[in-house]
């Protein structure tokens, strides 16, 4: 067999590999389990390894390159049409085998394994976020239920649960004041857990280069730098900042024919999260910017003038993204332009 690209459609037990010649011709098809496709790769000769970015591909790909091998990371999206029809596992492994000959092709860059680490940690506190707003989102429905409306804002609601839970007011049954206690109680331990992943953003934030770079950006603090440096490394991947900004879903769609170009809203592609934390840290920064004498500054003010602030804050988060893939390529810290004067 001359296997020259290898294709691995991975499942959770059992993989479809195929084997493409120098010709694009299937010389080899096979089911194999997860450590069977590592055995039978340590016997072929150094080549180019297709996958799948999925579940366990990062892991597999760490695998297949100790044994020399060119992995080629690909999403989905882009593996899809070139399956041919009635799909099972092996059209699949054949798809991505010949998805990977492409010049075109887009390859999702191989993560190490602190990378997964960071972006594990990350999802991690997300969930947590989330109870603690669905925690906090009964509470006041329940207190909703008996006639008192909380203002927003966890401190407010921290400040009138304390005193609902006061013995000597007597303002809620006694089931009920048990009740809130014990939510108050979960409470106070999803903010512990939560400040704890904090700290330890914070601290590697502060040890690697990489992400103390990206909080020299205003708007970026431990938490977005440690997950855009998880999520894209050193940018590699992308060969200007307008991809990164597109890989994460922040640019216009466009609707285009006959020559006469439609945008639309943002695409929305890629990871949620990456883009939510984006734009949180535009918000927040904008007011500040927004007053500076500064490039970014005068081109604030000027996109303030003529669209809502909604869309401004995405513009500058796009901008952001943009920014992050510079310091990252060239490997400096950001420093604001001034205004020219006149």
């Amino acid at each position: 067999m001359s296997i020259v690209i290898l294709g691995i459609d991975l499942g959770k037990n059992r993989c479809s590999v195929v084997g493409l010649d120098s010709a694009g011709t299937v010389v080899v098809r096979r089911r194999l389990r997860r450590e069977g496709v590592i055995a039978f790769a340590s016997k072929l000769p150094p080549c180019i390894m297709a996958v799948e970015a999925c579940c366990g591909a990062h892991h597999m790909g760490r695998s297949l390159a100790a044994l020399g091998h060119e992995i080629r990371l690909m999403s989905p999206e882009y593996v899809r049409p070139y399956v041919k029809a009635q799909k099972n596992d092996d059209r699949d492994a054949e798809a991505i085998a010949e998805a990977a000959t492409r010049p075109t092709m887009r390859f999702v860059e191989l993560k190490s394994e602190e990378q997964l680490d960071v972006q594990t940690l990350h999802r991690v506190r997300d969930r947590l976020v989330g109870e603690r707003t669905s925690l906090t989102n009964q509470i006041r429905s329940l207190l909703l239920e008996r006639g008192y409306v909380v203002a927003q804002g966890h401190a407010r609601l921290r400040r009138l649960l304390a005193d609902f839970l006061d013995v000597d007011t007597g303002r809620l049954s006694p089931r009920m004041a048990f009740l809130l206690g014990d939510m108050r109680t979960r409470w106070d331990e999803l903010d512990r857990r939560i400040a704890a992943f904090d700290a330890e953003f914070a601290a590697i934030a502060r040890t690697d280069e990489r992400a103390r770079r990206l909080t020299s950006i205003p708007g970026i603090g431990a938490l977005n730098a440690t997950a855009l440096v998880a999520a894209v490394g050193n940018a590699a991947t992308f060969t200007k900042g307008r991809d990164l900004a597109a890989w994460l879903g922040l640019v216009p769609r466009q609707a285009t024919t006959g020559g006469k170009p439609k945008l639309l809203g943002i695409t929305k592609r890629g990871s949620r999260y990456l883009r939510k934390m984006l734009i949180q840290g535009a918000r927040s920064a904008m007011p500040t910017l927004a007053k500076t004498n500064t490039v970014v500054g005068d081109w604030l003010r000027a996109l303030l003038v003529r669209t809502h602030p909604n869309v401004a804050v995405v513009a500058l988060a796009a901008k952001m993204a943009r920014t992050v893939w510079a310091l990252l390529r060239q490997g400096r810290n950001y420093e604001a332009v001034p205004q020219m004067a006149g």
